[in-house]
């Protein structure tokens, strides 16, 4: 079905989903997000987890939150940041599954892929590395 002027606009704002999760940083700071109770965490776990510059952080976690894929809320002089939705957790366990079935020839890279951290369908004991 070609695109009308009434399907344009969402296949517009999936783009935007979809460049806004397109950088490692963003994608790490997403995925410990998701292995955090109640998918939140402070910034400064963010920052050790990622290793990114506090400036540069902090711009990836503005483009995520422009694209409405997290929230933050500031306690005193900690802000923490949250999934907006529980199905970007599952997106991301769909990631990782496309990402491990990419790499399936390459037992290196695939070995690297066991160590990223736990998404919340593993902890579950899922497949869904």
């Amino acid at each position: 079905m070609p695109t009308t002027a009434t399907t344009a606009p969402l296949y517009a704002i999936k783009a935007e989903l979809f460049r806004s999760l397109a950088h490692p940083t963003r994608i790490q700071v997403l995925e410990v997000l998701s292995a955090a109770e109640d998918h939140a965490a402070p910034v400064s776990r963010l920052l050790d987890a990622t290793g990114a510059e506090a400036s540069a952080l902090s711009q990836h976690l503005a483009v995520l939150k422009r694209a409405g894929v997290v929230t933050s809320a500031r306690t005193g002089n900690a802000v923490e940041y949250r999934l907006s939705r529980p199905l970007v957790a599952e997106l991301l366990v769909v990631a990782r599954a496309f990402l491990r079935e990419t790499l399936a020839a390459s037992g290196s890279q695939l070995a690297a892929a066991d160590d990223l951290p736990p998404l919340p369908d593993q902890r579950a004991g899922g497949d869904a590395s």
